[in-house]
């Protein structure tokens, strides 16, 4: 049945690296906040060494395994076998973000071949290692790879500091940020400009003041960069404006 091992052994490491698919959790402090599980491209996932893992982070729809690790850091990667023996490995541990200014992000980056939508690494250094049945995990015929993600972010271009600062934004303003707590990606370090307006501010985004908006409150967009580049209207999120 279940097992904990003191390290990620030859014969795990196989079976892991063979998975095609994980999954992440992590979780803020606060007992308000929600709990965040997120499926992973097994082929994203490299084992460093015997207690160290790593995965590619990817430019997606939120933030919340980024910003949680930043609050606390504990992170458990689970990896279920979908054919052959069951199996369900569990990897918990302390994570770590790997971004762009990092010093090992570029050693990574080279080990993983980098790709579009590369957004950061996180690396997991293991404090426990377990094994569990799986005799209820279904058995699954693994067909192929989707294309969306890298076509998407092909489309959208590198991840950088605007982009993370208008997702930022974005989220903040439709009150996602109750799913992640504490603002995760590089540009949190400045709050300042994502704080939300008072009601009688009025969007200066190139878009409402061509269209003649008369709503008095913030554009999303323009909430992101309004410290750095008042006005910018950045090409990343799919919506124009929010208040559409």
């Amino acid at each position: 049945m279940g097992k904990v091992y003191d390290a990620i052994d030859e014969k795990l490491s196989a079976w892991l690296v063979a998975q095609k698919i994980f999954f992440v959790a992590t979780a803020p402090l606060s007992q308000h906040g929600h709990v965040n599980c997120s499926p992973k491209d097994g082929r994203s996932f490299h084992i460093l060494d015997e207690r160290t893992v790593v995965y590619l982070d990817l430019t997606g729809s939120g933030v919340e395994t980024i910003a949680h690790i930043k609050e606390n850091g504990r992170i458990v990667l689970m990896f279920c076998a979908f054919a052959g023996a069951p199996n369900i490995v569990r990897l918990h541990g302390q994570g770590e973000v790997v971004e762009s200014h990092h010093a090992d992000f570029a050693t990574l980056q080279a080990r993983f071949g980098g790709g579009p939508g590369l957004r950061s690494f996180i690396r997991v250094h293991l404090t426990r290692i377990s094994t569990s049945c799986g005799f209820g995990v279904p058995l699954y015929e693994f067909r192929g790879d989707r294309n969306q993600l890298t076509a998407w972010a092909e489309h959208k271009g590198p991840y950088n500091d605007e982009v993370a600062a208008s997702q930022l934004a974005f989220f903040r303003l439709r009150k996602v940020n109750r799913l992640q707590s504490c603002c995760g990606g590089k540009a949190s370090a400045d709050r300042s400009a994502l704080n939300p307006p008072t009601p009688t501010q009025r969007c200066r985004c190139r878009y409402c003041s061509r269209n003649g908006s008369r709503r008095r409150v913030y554009c999303e967009r323009f909430s992101a960069l309004a410290t750095a580049r008042p006005g910018a209207l950045p090409r990343h999120l799919p919506l124009h404006c929010g208040l559409r």
